[in-house]
């Protein structure tokens, strides 16, 4: 027999498998002894008041087991000799147009300016040790995207575009802890979503895709009015390469000489808006004593604390963004002369720091009064949001230390004399924040931690420290689409995807998004 129940319980008796065992059966009058085992379906954590609660879907197994793996499979056929589709990029826009046109059909032939998801890891402690950035495998380039080494996150409200389970379970089969089909805030980590690209681009591979590392597509192939290929350039060895079939443009939010192509080539696109700010740390310990209103902090039972804020300040929102409790801050630039921050986390989600982006609302008008560029076309955003990272570079002292302040000296307009430790390895230089950042974005940042630190006693402290600058919150461009077919508005065979097309916010909104993309894709390749 099976049964589900909703139940709420203690922290410690969710704990494990045995305490929910324990509990379901004096709870249900039940003998232990015929309980075989026990589903956690759905959990989230009740942390309204001071003593914490979970909420827990459970299916149990009475006298019998489960025939079945806790996540769906995918059946993936062999394509080697079917019609193909190019997919420029490989982060999780990519990765899941990839693996949906195999489900359907379809050959893709991926093309990635980065490194595989090994060989990037290399890089990206380059950056630490020599303080300069690699422009093609960084932080955001390279196989897996800018989520692979920056928390690996799979929350997401876009349940109305797709299926959020399909991509959770795709993780799964792919070697994901099956604990992401059942969190409220499922959460992969740094450390082990590694792993799980590289065996989802063994799949491609296995099912008769291709997957090219260091090649870059420098144009589209345009037959009249139809987009039929890409040029590429292997980055290796300069050779240059042609790739034909319609493309899946799935380059993410970081692209920028790929948006300077696409409005050169008057491909249509337009400014989006975005969000920039700050990284916000504070000690893990801190953030648990104020989320579980507890002075012993988060104690055995409980994982590391999260936060969420959001408000208005003069017309614009002031929110927190990409929190990861138990992480680090990492420098997230993709060229020379930039300080971009942002966060993750590992699985275990273990460190003393926790950090959040705290950012302002930009909208495209915005961006000519701050930066005096009277040019308000489709890439004005880009160019503010360029300005304001090599603004960071040159109070960082020319390399990747970053400008910071403590958060209470930031409110009250004060120099901060030092610095807290911080997770940031390439260090931290104290720096008048409130002085040089764009005042748009710093007098909003000042009201709304005065709001949060109100909501949340002790959260507005000189223990934080601001890091500058969070600015890749998602993409500075549209790529404009069809909303049907989702095609370019002008061009067919051009299928812009994901975050960097400007239709996506994070790992899974991406996935869905790309799945969405090889559907309309595939239809037209088998035209």
């Amino acid at each position: 027999m099976i049964n589900e129940y909703q139940i709420r319980v203690l922290p410690q008796v969710a704990y494990t498998e045995e305490n929910i065992k324990q509990f379901i059966a004096e709870d249900k009058g039940l003998d232990i002894r015929t309980i075989n085992q026990v589903r956690v379906l759905n959990k989230s954590i009740d942390a309204r008041h001071r003593q914490v609660f979970f909420n827990l879907k459970v299916r149990i197994y009475i006298n019998e087991f489960p025939q079945d793996e806790q996540y769906v499979t995918t059946e993936y056929p062999n394509v080697e000799n079917c019609p193909q589709v190019i997919v420029v990029g490989e982060g999780p826009g990519g990765l899941f147009a990839s693996l949906r046109l195999i489900e359907l059909g379809i050959r893709p032939i991926v093309i990635e300016r980065g490194k595989d998801v090994r060989e990037r890891k290399k890089d990206l402690a380059l950056i630490t040790k020599t303080q300069k950035v690699d422009n093609e495998s960084n932080y955001s380039f390279g196989e897996g995207g800018a989520g692979a080494y920056s928390d690996g996150k799979l929350y997401t409200r876009s349940k109305k575009r797709g299926s959020v389970n399909k991509v959770l379970n795709v993780f799964c089969q792919h070697g994901a802890s099956e604990s992401i089909l059942a969190d409220a805030h499922p959460h992969i980590g740094t450390d082990k979503l590694p792993g799980v690209i590289e065996n989802m681009r063994n799949t491609i591979i296995a099912c008769g895709g291709e997957v090219h590392f260091l090649t870059k597509m420098t144009s589209l192939i345009l037959e009249g009015n139809k987009i039929v290929g890409v040029e590429a350039v292997s980055l290796n060895d300069e050779k240059q390469m042609e790739f034909h079939g319609p493309v899946i443009l799935a380059t993410g939010h970081s692209a920028r000489d790929v948006y300077r192509y696409l409005n050169d080539s008057k491909i249509e696109i337009e400014a989006k808006g975005i969000a920039v700010g700050v990284r916000l740390e504070h000690p893990s310990e801190l953030i648990d004593q104020i989320q579980y209103h507890n002075k012993d902090g988060r104690g055995k039972y409980l994982p590391a604390a999260e936060y969420s804020f959001v408000t208005q300040v003069d017309g614009r929102g002031v929110y927190s963004f990409c929190m990861c409790p138990g992480g680090f801050v990492i420098p997230a630039a993709t060229d020379k002369e930039q300080i971009v921050v942002n966060g993750m986390s590992p699985s275990n989600r273990g460190t003393a720091w926790s950090n959040s982006g705290m950012v302002v609302e930009v909208h495209p008008d915005d961006c000519a009064k701050m930066t005096g560029d009277e040019n308000e076309d489709a890439l004005s955003v880009m160019r503010f949001q360029e300005q304001f990272e090599k603004n960071c570079w040159q109070q960082g002292n020319m390399k990747q230390t970053a400008p910071a302040q403590r958060m209470s000296d930031f409110v009250n307009k004060h120099l901060s004399y030092d610095l807290p430790k911080s997770s940031y390895a390439p260090g931290l230089i104290s720096s008048p924040l409130h002085f040089w950042m764009p005042e748009f974005v710093s007098t909003r940042l000042q009201e709304a931690f005065k709001t949060f630190g109100k909501n949340a006693h002790g959260f507005l402290t000189n223990e934080a420290v601001m890091i500058a600058a969070e600015t890749r919150t998602s993409s500075p461009v549209r790529i404009l689409r069809d909303r049907e077919t989702l095609q370019h508005v002008r061009i067919a065979g051009l299928f812009p995807c994901g975050e960097g097309a400007g239709y996506a916010g994070g790992i899974v909104s991406a996935g869905i998004d790309g799945e969405r993309c090889a559907e309309m894709a595939a239809e037209y390749a088998k035209k």
